[in-house]
């Protein structure tokens, strides 16, 4: 054989068929699973971009999707709260291809509210995903895009906005990170504004924004001037029970509520704050005495000589030597006076009236913060706490309860829950005084106004009636009071010959010389009043008045005034 013929001889070892063969079978498998999984890869980029207009998450917080929540509204129409689209802007630092300081140079350009410090560092991050900002316009979104860089992530997000910055931020609330609602409407109607059946209808408050910020202005303004801790406010609808105004300082931007739990700012001191609002609660043991034939003659003298009780003494700021009148007892904010009214109406009535009053519970309406009342323990409510009590020491309620009971003092005798929505008809109530009492009570807190403690609140032409109460703070982590932080407060309305408005306004441990309430509060409901009452419909009038006749002979007008103690 020639040895071109050998070599062209195939030369076949056992097996080496069977190995090719497997050789070429594991090449196929291979190639069939890169091809499955880059179809299904191209499948996923797919859909991702489809639903997020953007690369990958990096293990992000879910966000919430646009417009899950409807407009709050005040009862005018005016938006306090609505939702937009949005976008949030992120970078993936390994992912950038361009030079990272030309990337800050254009994105600051383009985002000139952004720090760009604050920019420089996401995008030199060393992580794999950090936020460089939220809350992107729309055309700025677009701008970002248009740049091509692979290591930036647009996602479109839900933004909640409230135009109003901080305007009845307590009242309204805000929008956590996750969407939800935090505080407020906000929160006490999370399902109604994320109801998909519901979103398109915004939810109508009984707020009115003018009401709103007359209130906060002139409390803040004062809260500065007397270097206050706080203040908080109260303006309520007296015949049914609908908050016009709510306000709580400090306040923050809704807009920008982040880092407030268990700051000043983010307490709620107009109903999660409780307090003893002192000698206000005069008024309503005045009106238990009479409703309860306890007392039956205006005219009834009482002394204000200094009464002990156990180991208690309680005292008048400025005791007169001559016995006073019922109307006196209020018009000069005695203690001892309403003390001995107290005593007759006893603790079984007392208690029976303030919780008619809703003094005994967590205060009435819909936002969820809200603090609980402190009242003597059930064991030790004996005659020195009914005494206290009775002129509002030794119970602590916040400032929603006293604007709500006070309403019931003056509307005729009738008790409304509270509520933070517009209401629709008559809103049912409970009776508490008759409308006798009531009428009695208005004129007594007319002349409190007029002669008495609350002198500077008086705002001219609107008849306004009400009551003082400077109440000493409790030592912190210990037993007594302390003299140098006191609670000041006005609880009144108007005008009191036709009782439409009440105005409760606190400020909480202001500084200064004089720390009294007719002094530091009395002035901030008087300017309130000016400023809403036109607002709310009410006209000034130099003719009409309440009718006080039947008080003539009651009270001595010249010898009160400058005498009357400012509690």
């Amino acid at each position: 054989m020639s040895p071109v013929s050998l070599a062209r001889t195939q030369i076949r070892l056992p097996g080496h068929r069977q190995m090719a063969l497997g050789v070429a079978r594991q090449r196929l498998a291979i190639g069939i699973l890169l091809f499955g999984a880059f179809t299904l890869l191209l499948g996923l980029r797919l859909v991702e971009l489809a639903m997020f207009d953007g690369p990958v998450r990096h293990n992000r917080p879910a966000v919430a999707s646009p417009h899950l929540r409807a407009d709050i509204v005040d009862r005018n129409g005016v938006t306090l709260a609505s939702s937009f689209e949005a976008y949030a802007l992120a970078a993936r630092p390994f992912d950038i291809v361009g030079d990272k300081e030309v990337l800050v140079a254009k994105l600051s350009a383009i985002l000139p509210e952004r720090d760009p410090g604050l920019i420089r560092t996401a995008v030199y991050h060393d992580g794999k995903f950090r936020y460089v900002t939220r809350r992107i316009l729309p055309e700025q979104a677009e701008a970002i895009r248009r740049l091509g860089e692979p290591g930036l992530t647009l996602e479109r997000e839900a933004e909640r906005l409230y135009p109003h910055v901080g305007l009845g931020a307590h009242y309204v609330g805000y929008t956590g990170v996750d969407g939800r609602g935090e505080g407020g409407i906000e929160r006490a109607f999370e399902e109604r504004l994320t109801d998909p059946a519901q979103r398109d209808r915004p939810l109508v408050l009984s707020m009115d924004a003018r009401v709103q910020q007359a209130l906060e202005s002139e409390l803040n303004k004062r809260m500065l001037e007397t270097e206050a801790k706080g203040a908080a406010g109260v303006v309520m609808d007296v015949h049914s029970g609908e908050v016009l105004a709510l306000a709580s300082l400090p306040a923050f931007d809704s807009n920008r509520p982040g880092g407030l739990v268990g700051m000043p700012s983010h307490m709620n001191r107009a109903t999660l704050g409780v307090y003893e609002l002192g000698s206000t609660f005069k008024a309503f043991t005045i009106a238990m005495a009479l409703d309860t034939g306890a007392v039956t003659d205006l005219g009834e003298r009482f002394s204000m000589g200094p009464i002990r009780v156990g180991n208690h003494t309680i005292r008048d700021l400025h005791p007169r030597a001559s016995p006073i009148t019922v109307p006196e007892v209020l018009i000069l904010s005695s203690n001892t006076g309403t003390a001995k009214m107290a005593e007759r109406v006893g603790r079984a009535r007392q208690e029976e009236f303030l919780k008619k009053l809703g003094m005994m519970d967590r205060a009435s309406g819909e936002i969820l913060e809200k603090g609980r009342t402190l009242t003597p323990p059930k064991n030790n409510w004996g005659l020195s706490a009914v005494m206290t009590v009775g002129f509002g020491h030794g119970i602590a309620v916040s400032p929603l309860h006293l604007a709500a009971a006070y309403s019931a003092l003056v509307n005729g005798g009738v008790y409304r829950p509270a509520t933070f929505l517009k209401a629709e008809g008559e809103r049912p109530g409970e009776r508490v005084f008759t409308e006798q009492t009531s009428h009695m009570l208005n004129g007594m807190l007319r002349l409190a106004v007029l002669d008495g403690t609350g002198r500077r609140a008086d705002a001219a032409g609107y008849r306004v009636g009400g009551k003082t109460g400077t109440a000493e703070k409790k030592i912190e982590g210990g037993r007594g009071y302390d003299r140098r932080r006191n609670i000041t407060t006005f609880a009144g309305a108007f005008p009191m010959d036709d009782p439409r408005y009440v105005i409760v306004t606190m400020i909480d441990e202001p500084q200064g010389a004089n720390r009294q309430a007719g002094f530091v509060v009395g002035p901030v409901s008087k300017n309130v009043v000016n400023r809403i009452a036109p607002v709310l419909g009410v006209a000034p009038s130099d003719t009409k008045d309440v009718d006080v006749s039947e008080f003539d002979g009651l009270w001595k007008q010249r010898a009160v005034r400058g005498e009357a103690s400012v509690r």
